[in-house]
């Protein structure tokens, strides 16, 4: 399973938690996830995260071809609702190609959690039928 992990900045820390909270089921997948947050998550837990760019910076646009790409199978994507991002319809964009390709999407901690004890569970296996 490929994993995309993105965190607005107010969201880095709680990304970084749940990271280490799930670091057994996530160890197990190839993560990847935009500058910082890849950075954070790699040093917090150890395990090899394929880092793009920064999001405002196009690494938002680098998962996104992704998962255009059928190369994604489920995206964390840790928002911050209340600040105005100047990347907007960079974030747009990849809500918009996750739903147009029916991949599997987090925008926040709780939709997080569900999704990734569902991957544990084998609720994910059907992304394995359409690579």
């Amino acid at each position: 399973m490929n994993i995309a992990l993105i965190a607005h900045d107010m969201k880095k820390s709680i990304m970084v938690d749940f990271a280490i909270a799930y670091k057994e089921i996530l160890k197990k997948c190839n993560i990847y996830a935009t500058g910082a947050t890849g950075q954070l998550v790699e040093e917090a837990t150890g395990i090899k995260v394929n880092k793009f760019l920064p999001g405002p910076m196009g690494g938002d646009q680098q998962i996104g071809a992704m998962i255009a790409e059928n190369n994604m199978d489920l995206v964390i994507f840790l928002r911050d609702p209340l600040t105005a991002q100047p990347h907007e319809p960079d974030i747009l964009a990849l809500l918009r190609v996750c739903d147009v390709h029916s991949i599997p999407l987090a925008t926040n901690l709780a939709t997080a959690e569900v999704l990734i004890k569902g991957l544990d569970a084998g609720f994910l296996e059907w992304r394995d039928a359409v690579k």
